[in-house]
């Protein structure tokens, strides 16, 4: 397609049909991207989780390829859609951070869409179309076959509301729905729990002395209660007005402090609920300080971090990519380096390992290490180093390399006479 014609054909989900628009909501006063914690404990609890699980999910390389059939190679197909997966999804975010706001708003809001806001044809008319520009939107109203969606439009600065057709639109939702976003979910009772303790330390940290004072008359009528309360404001002006907080009472009065406060078992129940929720994220302390093991770690990313992701991906597939596409072998995939939860120690041995047994060449695992190829065109071949070559006696022949010939070198031909 020429260049004019995709200028034509382009299809942009804020222009166009006016029945895709709803209204217009508020103009954006902090960066778009950018999402605010409150200064509540229980939202800050909330938002270290969210956002160390979407770090770890957006730093999932994601990829368009087409497989092949025949050896199940994949090659990176260069399109509009891999350039969103890979470097820029929109111009406010690249890659990292689109993914990172998906994770992040999918743990917040439970299920979220991601738009493809730039086509070059109208994904309304045809399912032939590349995508130039993602953004993640929330839902706020859902239809048989439509969705309302609030989308922030980068031309006009302002957040919008769109309706638009499920068929194009990828809605993922979270696969820990039932732990983090349900009504009766263990993360919400967890928040509860430390909704109330804030409001017990605040209570504590206030200016109430909690005293009991012993008037030396009885206060079963009206008058004697009066005065005793007479008695106590009296008391507490002599303790705000003082310089020092010093107050005097009579000798026959006593004053009784209560020191130790009931017992609400508040700390117990919530490190009950913390652990109950950390063991169903499949989450430890470990993980959070740093200090996991891989075996930790590798469990923290078979169950949270995985079904995220593949979640994110076959959605991808089912809405952006077409039947007649995936029947060619077109499809998203994802790829993770799981050599960099391994120790050192452990990656030396499995490269002697790996390349003992023709799994992986040298320069492969160089790769792994850090290091730069080696020039060497053996580096690129699969082959055991520790075996005897052909120089030694029953030693197998070592891997011939191919030496190119040259125009002038004429071919041996000798033939039989």
């Amino acid at each position: 397609m020429k260049v004019t014609d995709r200028i034509k054909h382009a299809w942009d989900a804020f222009t166009g049909d006016d029945r895709r628009r709803m209204r217009n909501l508020e103009v954006s006063s902090s960066r778009p991207t950018h999402r605010g914690v409150s200064s509540f404990n229980a939202a800050s609890y909330k938002a270290s989780i969210f956002n160390r699980i979407a770090i770890d999910v957006s730093m999932t390389k994601f990829k368009h390829v087409k497989v092949n059939p025949v050896n199940e190679d994949e090659e990176i197909l260069k399109t509009g859609l891999h350039e969103c997966l890979s470097v820029e999804a929109n111009i406010d975010q690249t890659h990292i951070q689109f993914f990172q706001d998906l994770a992040y708003s999918m743990f917040d809001e439970g299920v979220v869409a991601v738009v493809p806001v730039e086509t070059t044809l109208s994904p309304e008319r045809t399912g032939g179309y590349d995508i130039n520009s993602l953004r993640v939107g929330k839902v706020t109203q859902w239809f048989p076959r439509n969705v309302e969606v609030e989308l922030y439009n980068d031309k006009t600065g302002m957040n919008e509301r769109l309706f638009l057709e499920k068929k194009y639109v990828a809605i993922i939702e979270n696969p820990l729905y039932a732990v983090v976003n349900d009504e009766n979910s263990t993360l919400k009772r967890l928040v509860r729990k430390l909704r109330q303790l804030d409001d017990v330390d605040e209570l504590a940290s206030s200016r109430r002395l909690d005293l009991l004072i012993s008037v030396p008359y009885a206060v079963k009528t009206d008058l004697q209660k009066q005065k005793a309360i007479e008695r106590i404001k009296d008391i507490e002006e002599q303790l705000a007005g003082g310089r020092n907080g010093i107050a005097y009472i009579d000798g026959t009065e006593n004053i009784h402090q209560l020191n130790r406060p009931l017992n609400s078992q508040l700390p117990e129940s919530i490190a009950a609920l913390n652990t109950e929720f950390y063991n169903q994220l499949g989450l430890t302390e470990n993980i959070f300080n740093g200090t996991a093991k891989e075996e930790e770690l590798r469990t923290y990313y078979s169950r949270t971090i995985d079904p995220i992701v593949d979640n994110i991906v076959s959605e991808f597939n089912r809405k952006f990519i077409t039947k007649t596409a995936r029947t060619q072998g077109h499809k998203i995939t994802y790829y993770r380096d799981m050599f960099k939860m391994v120790p050192i120690e452990a990656i030396a041995n499995l490269g002697e390992v790996f390349i003992r047994n023709e799994i992986a060449t040298s320069n492969e695992m160089r790769k792994i290490v850090g290091f730069r190829p080696s020039n060497d065109p053996k580096a690129d071949q699969l082959f055991n180093p520790n075996m005897p070559n052909d120089k030694q006696a029953g030693g197998n022949p070592s891997p011939k390399v191919p030496v190119p010939k040259t125009e002038d070198e004429e071919p041996d031909d000798k033939g039989e006479e």
